[in-house]
């Protein structure tokens, strides 16, 4: 049996996942919720059933931080399938059309800068984006007539890592939020006068999360749990500190803490100079995160109070 340090199990944290291909992110994190007894839980940046890799996934207060996540950088490898047209894009889909081109990497790296930056990209027709109180893909599967505008998207690299036969070429890139790679897909055959499609998709990075810190699926429901219900053990937990090294931290004072969780605002006139105005904070009280605040004039606003211990 376990001896398990109760000052070592948590109630709130996140989890990096390492999804498999073949399950929603959906049905992921239910396995989750169910192995460790979660009642409050959520993940940042939905993978695909056939996409595998990284799945950040919070629970207790940390919920309350997932939209601070959804503007990390994202990394993927992905696989593009020549010679075929597909209505969604990937090998899911009903074939449309087929092709004998095949693009070679002198062709493919002349046209890889046209996607760099800020570009605007059209969301596939089969995906979740809700057209009227809708989902797209529900309108798709019905013939429906409809067009979704294109919305400005991030590329921060893009890249040709090889070629792995005639009919497959392999890539890696990172980008912003609300990127489609399964448009990029559509977009780079449409460039290429070739047809393509997205033959598998893997998701390397999302902030601070890696393959690395990710525990696969199949070790976090095997393992023996021995903490109690609703919480998890820190060794598969990535601290807060780490999730939000983007925002600045601030340890309080035992009072000052306790005036922070009874919801009252904190009076920090020294901080003035040093945080621009509508900045936000993620506050410390004993080497613990208790929630974050936004500066507003010289005080700190509490923005979201943490109820339960987070790692």
């Amino acid at each position: 049996m376990s001896n398990t340090n109760e000052e070592n199990i948590y109630s709130g944290g996140w989890v990096s996942l390492n999804k498999p291909s073949g399950i929603s992110s959906n049905n992921a994190l239910n396995i989750i919720k169910r192995t460790f007894n979660l009642k409050k839980v959520g993940f940042s940046g939905t993978l695909d059933p056939l996409a595998s890799g990284v799945l950040p996934i919070a629970f207790g207060s940390a919920t309350k931080t997932i939209p601070f996540l959804d503007s990390c950088k994202k990394e993927y490898k992905f696989i593009i399938k020549w010679g075929m047209l597909t209505e969604t894009h990937d090998l899911e889909g009903e074939i449309l059309d087929s092709s004998e081109i095949r693009p070679n990497v002198r062709e493919i790296n002349s046209i890889i800068t046209k996607f760099m930056g800020e570009v605007k990209q059209r969301p596939p027709r089969f995906s979740a984006i809700k057209v009227s109180g809708r989902r797209a893909y529900t309108l798709a599967r019905r013939n429906e007539n409809f067009t979704l505008p294109k919305r400005l998207v991030t590329i921060y690299s893009l890249k040709l890592v090889r070629i792995v036969d005639n009919d497959h070429s392999e890539f890696i890139i990172s980008c912003g939020k609300g990127f489609y790679v399964r448009s990029l897909v559509r977009d780079i055959s449409i460039e290429l006068g070739a047809l393509g499609v997205l033959a598998s998709l893997e998701r390397l990075k999302v902030g601070p999360f890696t393959l690395k810190n990710a525990f696969p699926l199949a070790s976090l429901t095997n393992l023996v749990h021995s903490a109690p219900a609703g919480k998890i053990e820190e060794k598969y937990l990535l601290p807060l500190s780490k999730v939000l090294d983007d925002i600045p931290a601030l340890s309080l004072e035992e009072q000052e803490a306790r005036i922070f969780k009874q919801g009252q605002i904190i009076k920090k006139k020294s901080l003035v100079d040093v945080l621009p105005q509508g900045s936000d904070v993620l506050l410390f009280s004993s080497n613990r995160p208790i929630g974050l605040a936004v500066m507003v004039e010289s005080t700190l606003k509490p923005k979201r109070v943490f109820s339960d211990e987070i790692f």
